[in-house]
C-alpha cells in the first residue's frame, strides 16, 4: 500500500472513533424522556446522565494525551476504543439511575481517549505542515457531523428499537473502528520516557475540573452564590492550587507550565476559549427556540444544521489549504469576526421567522469556523515539541470543553435574568382594557411570551459581541512566513 494512501486510511480510522464518541454523546440526549419513564426519575435527576458523562470525559483527556505519549499512542487508542464498546453494553443492560450513571462514566472514561490521541496520531503521520492543516481540518469536521446526525440517527432508533439501541448501536461501529486501527495506525510514542507517572497531579487535576463542570452544571439551579456553589469554589481553589504545586515540582508533569511561556500557544488557547464560549453557549438554544416559538419537533430541528454539517465539511479542507499561504492570525480574525456577525443575526429571531431564517445564518458561522478550525488545531501541533503534542492537544480539547460549559453556563442564566427583567420592563408599560379574567390571563401570556423572545435576542447580542471582541485576540498569534511551510518554530514579535 502506499504511503500517502495509508496516511488518509490513518485519518478516516481517526473520523470513525470522533465521529463515534460525538455522536454518543448527542444520541444519549435525545433517549433521557425514554429513561426517565423506565427509570421512573424526575428531569433533574436524569440530567445527571448528561452531567457524569461531561465530568469524566474532561476530566480524563490530559492523562490519555500524556499515557498516549508515553506508553503508545496506537495502544491508548484502541484501549479506548475498546473500553467504550463495553462501556456501550453496560450502558445498553442498565437497569437503574445508578447503574446508567457508573456506566457512562466508564463511556466518558474510554471517549476521552480519542481526542488528544487521534489528533497526535494525525500530527506524527501527516509530517507536512499543509498536508497536516488539510488532515486536522477534515478531522474536526466530524465533530459537527456527529451532532447533526446525532437527532438523525437517534430519533428513528428510540421509535423503532427503544432507548437501549442508541448503545448497541455502538458495538458494530466500535468493532469496525479498532479493525482500522489495528490494521493501518502505526505506533508512535514521544521521545522521553516516562518513568514516573503524575497520579496526584492527575488526581488534583481530575478534582478541579469535576468541580468545575458541576458547578457550571448545576450554579443555575443551586444559584450562584448558595452553599453549594460556594462550597464547590472552595474545591476548585483548593485543588487548583495542589495541581499548580504538584506539577510546578514534578519531573514528569501531567500539564507541563513551560507551554504557558510560550505567547502563541497562551494566545491559541485565549483565542480558543472566547470563540468556543461564545459559539456553545448561545447555539445549544437554537434548537430549544425552534421547538418552543416555531413548532418544530426534535427531528425537524435537527434538519436544521445540517447545511451547518456540510459547509463545515466543505470550508475545514478549505481553511488546510490556506496554511502557508495567508498568515493565520488574518484567517482566524476573519473567519471568526464573520461568525461573530452570524451569530447576530440570530437575535432577528421571532414567531413569525421559518427555518430558514435559522439555517442560513448557521451556514455561514459554519463556513468560517471551517476555515478557523484547522489553523488553530495545525498551530498547537507544530508550536509543541513533537514528543508532547499528545498532551498539548488534551489542554487544547480541555480548553474548548470548558469554554463550552462556561459559555452554556453563563448564557443560560443571561437568558433568566433577562426574561425576568423583561418581564418587568413589559409589564410596567403594558395594560390590559379588560376585567374579564381569560382576557387578562391572555395578556399576562402575551408579555411572557414577549420578554422570553426579547430575552433570546439579548442573548444572541451577547454572544456575537463576545465573539467579535474575542477575534480581535489572533492579532497576536503570528507566525514567521520563512518559516510557514515547514511546521518551524511559532512565535510572536
Amino acid at each position: 500500500m502506499k504511503d500517502s494512501t495509508l496516511k488518509w486510511l490513518v485519518l478516516a480510522t481517526t473520523i470513525v472513533g470522533t465521529f463515534l464518541g460525538r455522536l454518543d454523546q448527542t444520541i444519549v440526549n435525545l433517549a433521557l424522556p425514554k429513561m426517565i419513564n423506565d427509570f421512573s426519575i424526575t428531569v433533574s435527576s436524569a440530567g445527571w446522565i448528561a452531567t457524569a458523562y461531561i465530568i469524566a470525559n474532561a476530566v480524563f483527556v490530559p492523562v490519555w494525551g500524556k499515557l498516549g505519549d508515553t506508553v503508545g499512542r496506537k495502544k491508548v487508542y484502541i484501549l479506548g476504543f475498546a473500553i467504550f464498546i463495553v462501556g456501550s453494553i453496560l450502558a445498553a443492560l442498565s437497569w437503574n439511575l445508578s447503574s446508567m450513571l457508573v456506566f457512562r462514566v466508564i463511556q466518558a472514561i474510554a471517549g476521552s481517549a480519542d481526542y488528544p490521541t487521534a489528533m497526535a496520531i494525525i500530527a506524527v503521520t501527516f509530517t507536512d505542515l499543509k498536508s497536516r492543516a488539510q488532515a486536522l481540518g477534515i478531522w474536526s469536521s466530524s465533530f459537527a457531523a456527529a451532532s447533526v446526525f446525532g437527532p438523525l440517527i437517534g430519533g428513528p432508533l428510540i421509535d423503532n428499537f427503544g432507548w437501549r439501541s442508541v448503545f448497541w448501536v455502538n458495538l458494530p461501529v466500535g468493532l469496525i473502528g479498532i479493525a482500522m486501527a489495528l490494521a493501518f495506525i502505526n505506533e508512535s510514542v514521544s521521545e522521553r520516557k516516562t518513568v514516573k507517572f503524575d497520579w496526584w497531579g492527575a488526581i488534583a487535576l481530575g478534582g478541579a475540573l469535576s468541580a468545575l463542570v458541576l458547578v457550571l452544571d448545576k450554579g443555575l439551579d443551586w444559584g450562584w452564590l448558595s452553599m453549594n456553589s460556594m462550597l464547590t469554589y472552595a474545591v476548585i481553589v483548593a485543588c487548583s492550587v495542589a495541581f499548580y504545586l504538584i506539577e510546578k515540582n514534578h519531573s514528569e508533569p501531567i500539564v507541563d507550565f513551560k507551554f504557558f511561556k510560550n505567547s502563541v500557544f497562551n494566545n491559541t488557547l485565549i483565542n480558543n476559549f472566547i470563540i468556543f464560549m461564545g459559539l456553545m453557549g448561545s447555539i445549544f438554544l437554537i434548537p430549544i427556540f425552534a421547538q418552543t416559538f416555531l413548532g418544530l419537533d426534535a427531528t425537524e430541528s435537527g434538519y436544521l444544521f445540517i447545511p451547518m454539517a456540510a459547509c463545515l465539511m466543505m470550508f475545514a479542507p478549505i481553511g488546510g489549504r490556506l496554511i502557508g499561504k495567508i498568515e493565520p492570525r488574518y484567517v482566524l480574525i476573519g473567519s471568526t469576526l464573520i461568525a461573530g456577525i452570524a451569530l447576530y443575526f440570530f437575535s432577528w429571531l421571532d414567531p413569525r421567522s421559518g427555518p430558514w431564517d435559522i439555517i442560513w445564518p448557521l451556514m455561514i458561522m459554519a463556513a468560517s469556523m471551517g476555515l478557523g478550525m484547522p489553523q488553530r488545531t495545525s498551530i498547537i501541533a507544530n508550536v509543541v515539541p513533537q514528543h508532547e503534542i499528545g498532551v498539548a492537544s488534551g489542554v487544547l480539547a480541555l480548553v474548548r470543553n470548558i469554554a463550552g460549559a462556561f459559555g452554556i453556563a453563563i448564557f443560560g442564566t443571561i437568558l433568566q435574568n433577562a426574561t425576568y427583567g423583561k418581564i418587568i420592563a413589559i409589564s410596567q408599560y403594558s395594560s390590559v382594557n379588560s376585567a374579564n379574567p381569560a382576557d387578562i390571563a391572555k395578556g399576562i401570556r402575551l408579555m411572557s411570551l414577549q420578554a422570553q423572545i426579547s430575552a433570546y435576542g439579548v442573548v444572541f447580542v451577547t454572544a456575537a459581541v463576545i465573539v467579535i471582541v474575542g477575534s480581535m485576540g489572533a492579532w497576536w498569534i503570528r507566525i514567521r512566513r520563512d518559516q510557514a511551510h515547514s511546521a518551524a518554530e511559532v512565535f510572536v514579535e
